[in-house]
């Protein structure tokens, strides 16, 4: 199915709003998943976040998938992945709001997901790809503040099992997000 963004989600919609849920409308949802990728995101395919889970809106004419990712439930953070994500990081993402919709924990949600890749449900990406995060409407949780915190617009790159120790740290060091994980990401902020 394709269908065109919804009227009446101009970024005043989106501006103040650092969580969504299943209740958020759909045009709002549309507006944040494609402000992630401005070079992809017309084009993209999209899901948005309904009473039981994620639900495609529109098919991808590029190749890419745009949808609002919660890492947590208090976290906003709108991604546009590409081929390799979408084969490899979407499902995941695509179960954890399938779960969530169900009730069930967050620790118990880590768990299904650890195991999905130990079975082979899930994979880590098998090649180099790119994730766009570029939206002003960045809320991602600090682990090293222990709070959800207004992040600058980046690009993610698949690291599959990385670590900081891989890549350096200090300063121009890019970071790692889930180190040592099938769902590593490197984190690379362009800079103005």
């Amino acid at each position: 199915m394709i269908l065109g963004t919804p009227p009446g989600a101009g970024s005043q919609a989106l501006d103040g709003l650092k969580t969504i849920d299943a209740t958020t409308p759909r045009a709002v949802q549309v507006a944040l998943a494609e402000s992630a990728g401005p070079p992809v995101g017309a084009d993209a395919a999209i899901y948005v976040l309904g009473a039981k889970g994620y639900t495609k809106v529109r098919d991808s004419r590029n190749g890419f998938t745009c949808l609002v990712v919660r890492e947590r439930p208090d976290t906003l953070e709108p991604e546009c992945f590409d081929g390799e994500g979408t084969a490899s990081v979407v499902p995941v993402r695509l179960f954890v709001e399938e779960q969530r919709a169900a009730g069930t924990s967050e620790p118990r949600i880590q768990a299904l997901v650890e195991q999905g890749y130990k079975e082979g449900r899930f994979v880590a990406p098998r090649k180099a790809g790119l994730v766009y995060m570029l939206s002003d409407h960045n809320y991602v949780f600090d682990p090293e503040r222990r709070e959800v915190i207004h992040f600058p617009g980046h690009l993610m790159f698949y690291a599959p099992y990385a670590t900081q120790k891989d890549v350096g740290t200090g300063p121009g060091a890019p970071y790692i997000v889930s180190p040592g994980t099938p769902g590593a990401l490197m984190i690379v902020v362009p800079r103005s």
